[in-house]
């Protein structure tokens, strides 16, 4: 599943993401036209939150935008649950092994027959037995290596709304185990000789025969289930979009459970997973599709269908038939994806050596879609933004198709063909799918630049990490919460980064990936553990002898190392800790990990050769040098997942370095200093000063990762010191970063250029000098929305200078006619960017608009909801309305984002991260204590309340020190 972030998936993306022509027959009626816009109101609105008199001072946005898309929670999609597959690989003892399912069932007895009716399509996960109590009562819940004590095939019908689901099963035990969501009900349907019990905490559903089942007996279990289409992003769900005449177009989507589908319907069409056998005529309006049955082992929470009017491109791939759907309305907009997609699926078949195991991948752009994208075995879905590009598309925007596209397709092999075994090893999943992402992009499609948003990454998993409510890459899952809660940057960014450092620490590429080899092959169509993935590169490891010992370190426990240099003559003293932020006698730990150490020096600093590793197992060790260097640069290219102090004599000589010759160091190694001064910053372990003695080299800086690098920080700063109401040392700050960029903003043009580095690096420029007031920006920006306005859209902005016009535009008088642009626009990528224009708007009665249509999603699609939301806190004038925006509007917002996922994690982020003192973290901790069930327990509340300490002693310890500084 895809995490990605807007235009430029700035960090953690599942965002990721994810026949022939199938008959697809339109269901859309006509309807109206695209509504007009309600009046703002002046008696409707609000013009001061509550919690705090709203200063308004006029500024617009106030930081360094890292482009985070919301990668919303995919756990939702999977269903909370998969199928697991035999693990007879384990142990030979366990009752529970793979068989065959028989070619035939015979018919079995009216008393082992049911019909149930549920209201939700049932994923049958049948991942835990639960032993039952008389009555509607479970207790004692354990885990099975296997989802059903049974053998057992599926086939799925959908007839006109009614869903029956029959599984032929051979049955080892007397009790049959069901995982649902339950937003559907039982009704009254006839049942035969069974009781259904409900367990709703682990959304189960059991089925209790009278008489206990023969072991070998074989039977089929029916259930029919019905329920109006979904109006959340769960099971059946409808979607919408208009179309060039203004007419509404339905689009219905399901991810459900099955290996043999047969679907009837109306009039209408269906896609499935699997590739369509026939069409039956059942009358003159009703039609049955039947599909092949799938040829692999399938986890059920991989197979979808959609029902649409779609229109696809496809070509073939080796004996793979690909295909790219979308509205027909956007059709133009497909042939990029369809091009990166056939060359990333050939790079994979190679990189694998395992072929795409079936006859047919569709990739469909989704309307509506909660998350970046989803895997869905041959059915990858997508957001339309995922997915679909212009012919004009800026670079940056094709980077972000690339990346999801890259990251579903890793996915068909890691999480599809090889699934973890449960959720705690989600990571085997999402951070082998984000590390082939950007490792087949730099292959496949060199002139992405993919390097530097993997280094930008890997850099953002670090601030969550580093907080004491991080959790270790595998940890302890129970509950469908903490499912949702594990769909984050620790699983993806932090999971990928490990997998690079590894492979960094190997001598070779080659036996990493033949290592990777192995493990999907030994355990293709299995259940996983992160064990077993260690065990696999170990095998074929001639360096080292045991990976397990050194990657469970970095798996087992949450966080990541600070490593303390000391440098006198030709020996070196590195000492190892916990690099927590929040650290104090309670919460200090002993961790320690096994660090491969790499060091370059001023010797030879910028060749791959240069390169030397040291392991750090213990708290300290020593290396020795060949003889006496000037200085040492650890964490070559920051390939490693760890933090360096040089101390205040090692900074001291990286800075005369820099200031000597900046390019003695590969920029990748620049970013990485500047990052990691800033993080001793807000540890306490070095003064602003020591920072600004670094960052003095930046005037001659020409790269793009150290520049933005640099910006991100220091708007970060701005933004504490805007919204702690310190205007004056806000202005000094403006001066300060405007001195430091100046040049570099006066130097970028406002016309195409190709460079996606180029481009990444001008945008955050522009963007920033805009938001801080620069003149010439400010009027350059408005002089071209004032042209592409006049022009009726024949003019184009730049992709990579769209925010930033918008941006402007939005401050001004011009924020109806963005209002307006935004409802007639078609291209996806340009129409997010309108929406994050309008969000950052700083009048009252614009913010208070635009939250409440957000939540109602008349206009704005609910789904950019944690968008819209992010993007008003980042302005003074909405952060304290978006804050009680979600106080008053929780129960609404948990019924549109499960509790838990990343869309909630986002939205508690945006509205509490900027605060800074004690009256604001006693509201936050105030609030969120009183959700109890509905949301006090979420790790992101205890983000949020660390977050704001670190925020007020932050403030408290460098306030007087900035002053004299600035």
């Amino acid at each position: 599943v895809s995490l990605k972030r807007v235009n430029l998936p700035r960090n953690m993306i599942e965002n990721s993401m994810f026949e022939e022509e199938p008959d697809v027959v339109d269901l859309a009626k006509d309807s109206a036209s695209f509504p007009t816009f309600p009046a703002l109101d002046p008696d409707d609105i609000v013009y001061e939150p509550r919690s705090s008199r709203l200063l308004v001072r006029g500024l617009g946005e106030n930081d360094l935008d890292d482009e985070e898309e919301d990668c919303e929670s995919s756990a939702r999609l999977l269903g909370m649950s998969f199928m697991n597959r035999s693990s007879a690989h384990r142990t030979a003892g366990s009752p529970y092994t793979r068989q065959s399912p028989s070619s035939s069932c015979s018919r079995p007895s009216t008393r082992t027959m049911v019909v149930c009716v549920l209201f939700l399509v049932i994923v049958v996960s049948m991942s835990m037995v639960l032993y039952l109590l008389p009555g509607c009562t479970f207790t004692k819940v354990r885990k099975l290596s296997l989802v059903m004590p049974c053998t057992v095939a599926h086939k799925i019908k959908y007839s006109q709304g009614i869903i029956s689901s029959s599984i032929f099963a051979e049955m080892l035990r007397a009790e049959v185990l069901l995982h649902v969501d339950l937003l559907w009900q039982l009704s009254d349907g006839e049942a035969t000789a069974v009781t259904v019990l409900e367990y709703k905490p682990n959304q189960q559903i059991a089925v209790k025969f009278t008489e206990e089942l023969k072991a070998g007996q074989k039977c089929v279990l029916t259930l029919d289930y019905a329920a109006e289409l979904s109006h959340t992003y769960d099971g059946f769900y409808n979607s919408s979009y208009s179309d060039k005449e203004g007419n509404k177009k339905y689009v219905f989507v399901h991810l459900l459970l099955t290996f043999v589908i047969h679907l009837s319907k109306p009039l209408f069409s269906f896609k499935s997973a699997a590739k369509k056998a026939k069409t039956t005529s059942l009358s003159n309006i009703l039609f049955m599709d039947e599909f092949e049955k799938t040829t692999v082992n399938m986890s059920t929470y991989l197979v979808a269908f959609i029902v649409a009017n779609f229109t696809p491109v496809n070509k073939m791939v080796s004996n793979t038939l690909l295909s790219v759907y979308a509205v027909p309305e956007k059709y133009e907009h497909t042939a990029y994806a369809l091009d990166a997609a056939s060359k990333l699926l050939d790079f994979y078949n190679n990189f694998f050596e395992i072929p795409y195991p079936l006859k047919k991948l569709d990739l469909v752009a989704i309307p509506d879609f909660l998350a970046g994208a989803m895997e869905n075995w041959g059915l990858i879905t997508f957001r339309e933004t995922s997915l679909l590009v212009g012919s004009q598309s800026s670079a940056l925007e094709k980077q972000v198709v690339a990346s999801v596209v890259a990251h579903e397709l890793a996915h068909q092999w890691f999480g599809n063909l090889v699934t973890m075994n449960w959720w705690n090893d989600l990571w085997l999943n999402e951070g082998f799918a984000t590390y082939m992402q950007y490792t087949s992009i730099q292959h496949v499609l060199p002139h992405l630049d993919i390097e530097n948003l993997f280094l930008d990454v890997r850099l953002r998993a670090m601030e969550k990490d580093a907080l004491n409510s991080s959790h270790a890459v595998s940890t302890e899952v129970n509950t469908p919460e903490q499912v949702e809660e594990m769909f984050d940057s620790v699983s993806y960014e932090k999971g990928a980064s490990i997998l690079l450092m590894l492979n960094a620490s190997l001598p070779g590429e080659q036996q990493f990936r033949k290592g990777i080899i192995q493990y999907l092959k030994q355990f293709s169509g299995l259940n996983t553990y992160t064990s077993d993935l260690w065990n696999s590169l170990t095998q074929l490891s001639t360096q080292l002898q045991n990976i397990s010992e050194m990657m469970n370190s970095w798996t087992s426990q949450k966080g990541f190392p600070l490593v303390t240099v000391s440098h006198k003559g030709d020996e070196v003293t590195l000492t190892q800790e916990h690099f927590l932020l929040t650290s104090d006698n309670n919460t200090r730990s002993s961790s320690l990990w096994n660090i491969p150490v790499s060091y370059i020096n001023d010797t030879c600093s910028l060749a791959p050769e240069c390169r030397q590793i040291f392991t750090l197992k213990t708290k300290s060790g020593t290396l020795k040098l060949p003889g006496n260097v000037t200085w040492l640069k650890m964490n070559y290219k920051n390939t490693g997942f760890y933090i360096v102090d040089y101390g205040k004599d090692g900074w001291a000589e990286l800075c005369d370095a820099l200031t000597d010759d900046y390019k003695v160091l590969t920029s990748e190694d620049r970013t990485s200093l500047i990052h990691n001064i800033f993080a001793l910053s807000r540890l306490g372990r070095v003064t602003f000063q020591q920072v600004h003695l670094l960052l003095k080299y930046l005037s001659n800086e020409t790269e793009t990762t150290p520049i933005t690098e640099a910006l991100l920080q220091l708007n970060t700063v701005y933004r504490l010191l805007d919204k702690r109401h310190e205007p004056e040392l806000g202005a000094r700050l403006k001066v300060y970063m405007l001195s430091l960029f100046g040049s570099l903003v006066g130097n970028q043009t406002w016309d195409e250029i190709e460079s996606v580095s180029k481009q990444e690096l001008r945008a955050a420029l522009l963007e920033t000098a805009c938001r801080l007031k620069e003149e010439s920006c400010i009027k350059q920006a408005k002089a071209i929305f004032k042209s592409y306005v006049e022009s009726n859209g024949t003019v184009r902005i730049p992709g990579d200078l769209q925010q930033v016009v918008f941006n402007v535009a939005a401050q001004s008088d011009d924020w109806p006619t963005l209002l307006n642009l935004y409802a007639n626009a078609s291209y996806d990528s340009e129409k997010r960017k309108i929406l994050k224009g309008l969000a950052s708007t700083q009048d009252p009665h614009q913010i208070v608009w635009i939250l409440k249509e957000g939540l109602s999603g008349h206009i704005v699609q609910t789904q950019e909801m944690p968008l819209v939301i992010d993007t008003v806190c980042k302005g003074f004038a909405g952060y304290l309305f978006a804050w009680d925006f979600i106080q008053e509007n929780w129960d609404q917002l948990i019924e549109k984002f499960p509790v838990g996922s990343f869309a909630i994690q986002r939205i508690i982020k945006s509205t509490t991260s900027q605060f800074s003192t004690k009256a604001h973290l006693a509201q936050v901790q105030s609030f969120f204590s009183s959700l109890k069930e509905r949301g006090s327990s979420m790790r992101s509340v205890q983000e949020a309340v660390e977050t704001i300490k670190l925020n007020q002693r932050w403030m408290d310890t460098n306030l007087a020190s900035l002053r004299k500084l600035l």
